[in-house]
């Protein structure tokens, strides 16, 4: 793929706005970062050359000047809220945040539970960040909140909030997912600030949707469809357009908010430092970074299909509406996209017609297929047996064709898959015993021992990561298709480094090891190779 931004303009861009923003606030702002903090892999797939953990060297590019502040709502530690990309409740992911700060050498510098009740979940939570030494502080929910400004500005209000102390002049205030609270706790320590005699201010940092971009540019586009789930709908900014005469893009909910966030701002600070427009409160600069329109404009649109997909698996395994999938439907349709637009989606569904066709292919009747483009154009493509999944045999052929391997040729030794499937049969006591990916990729590590072929096919995965990916069927264990065309799903290979949760249709339970993003599908992760991204 054209690389279409960039990375380190960004940046520089990135850090310069943020600092003049603080600078404006007698050196004191409060920054809402939305979205996500680190993986960021939405980002990367629509503007190609974007570096999924960018915001991480964005702080650890002004670490000296920066305190992390990480909102939770309790009422989601309550219900064990699921965090879609990763699969991870919001407490664990929180944890994980703050693992991941601490890698890049940033501290959090507190943890605030909004919205506190006295429930045992988040008490016990409460407790377990304490025992890691986490100050936290709690923030109880404000009667009449958001409309009853008078109230919330007031003693009652913010005033009765605990002040998290801070003595960088910029504070990070960011969350595990929407709804945490963000700005809320902005808004009380601006209310804090100024009555200790400080002009602190507050900005919003958010990636997308991008302002200076056209309202149905594909990357907003596809904004709209990586959110479609809950409902963001990208609008002009009304108040921008009246106040400035220029057009910006914005979504609802802030457009929605922006009023009543007005109102507390004027009762808060001075009529001079307060804003015209929600976009005037953001410092995003990512527009400024794209530097190929064409290669962002095609991968935005990828990435809208890629999202139909996953919502049609999601769909077909009870965790969306139709509702979320229509509304991608029509924004497909608004582009004149088809599925077939992505280029591995046919090549998947002719080779499982293939297999339907072909003698000792396909499993109990089902016939699945996979198929990869690999960074030369080149596209691989695999079916299920009694033996391995689709995705197993499609990767395999895969790395055969880097390493211009036959065919033919068998990387795993007949010996080493019979071991595996023993072990499922008779040990796990599983009905089907043919290897998913992650189970054929180990066989293939444990034969590059002894098999110099297996090894240079293994050292070849590496080279895979980054390409396009899709199956015909959401698999079941043992390889067995769950459903039929409704199912399919697109598949992206990435770095490692974040969790896996995996779904029906795969092993249950928690992969042991750390990938840069969640997926939830029946492929597991390899070494740089993961089955979906979030």
């Amino acid at each position: 793929m054209k690389t279409g931004f960039d990375n380190t303009l960004y940046l520089q861009e990135q850090s310069e706005e943020i600092l003049k923003r603080a600078r404006s606030f007698d050196n004191k702002l409060y920054l809402e970062f939305g979205g996500k903090l680190a993986y960021d892999f939405h980002a990367a797939r629509i503007l190609p050359g974007f570096d999924p953990n960018v915001k991480l060297q964005l702080l650890q590019r002004l670490k000296d000047q920066i305190d992390v502040v990480i909102c939770i709502y309790a009422g989601d530690i309550e219900r064990k809220k699921i965090r879609a990309d990763f699969g991870i409740a919001y407490d664990a992911d929180t944890l994980l945040i703050i693992d991941n700060l601490r890698e890049w050498g940033i501290e959090v510098k507190a943890v605030v539970v909004t919205r506190y009740d006295d429930h045992p979940a988040v008490n016990h939570f409460i407790n377990k960040l304490e025992r890691r030494g986490i100050r936290v502080y709690k923030h109880r929910a404000i009667k009449g909140y958001p409309a009853d400004v008078d109230l919330i500005v007031s003693d009652s209000g913010y005033g009765a909030n605990e002040y998290i102390e801070s003595d960088k002049p910029i504070v990070v205030v960011t969350g595990p997912g929407p709804s945490s609270g963000k700005m809320a706790t902005c808004l009380s320590q601006v209310y804090h600030e100024h009555r200790r005699g400080i002009a602190a201010g507050y900005a919003k940092f958010e990636t997308f949707p991008v302002w200076n971009l056209p309202l149905n540019h594909p990357v907003n586009i596809a904004y709209e469809a990586a959110t479609a789930d809950i409902g963001d709908i990208n609008m002009v900014d009304p108040f921008h357009l009246e106040h400035y005469h220029k057009m910006a893009v914005n979504y609802n909910r802030d457009i929605e908010i922006f009023p009543v966030v007005r109102r507390i701002c004027e009762r808060i600070m001075k009529s001079e430092q307060c804003y015209q427009s929600p976009t005037d409160m953001g410092v995003n600069r990512v527009g400024f970074a794209i530097t190929d329109d064409g290669a962002v404009c095609e991968a935005s649109k990828q990435e809208i299909i890629r999202r139909y997909f996953r919502y049609q698996c999601e769909y077909t395994l009870g965790g969306a509406d139709r509702k979320t999938v229509d509304r991608v439907k029509v924004l497909m349709d608004n582009l004149r996209l088809k599925e077939t637009d992505r280029k591995v989606v046919e090549p998947a569904r002719n080779a499982a017609l293939r297999a339907s066709q072909t003698k000792g292919k396909g499993n109990d009747g089902f016939f699945c297929g996979a198929a990869l483009e690999l960074p030369d154009g080149t596209v691989i493509s695999g079916v299920n047996s009694p033996l391995m999944h689709a995705a197993s045999s499609c990767i395999l052929n895969a790395v055969k064709t880097i390493a211009k391997l036959p065919d033919e040729l068998q990387l795993i030794a007949p010996g080493v898959i019979d071991s595996v499937r023993l072990l499922k049969k008779n040990i796990f006591r599983s009905r089907r015993v043919s290897l998913d990916l992650d189970e054929t990729l180990i066989a293939l590590s444990v034969s590059a021992n002894s098999n110099p072929t297996a090894k240079l096919a293994l050292n070849q995965l590496r080279k895979l990561a980054g390409c396009e990916m899709h199956i015909s069927h959401l698999p079941t264990p043992g390889g067995t298709p769950q459903t039929g065309d409704q199912s399919y799903e697109r598949c992206q290979v990435c770095q490692p480094r974040s969790v896996c949760r995996l779904i029906p249709g795969g092993r249950t339970g928690w992969n042991e090891r750390l990938f840069p993003q969640g997926c939830r599908s029946s492929f597991h992760h390899f070494r740089g190779v993961c089955s979906r991204s979030g």
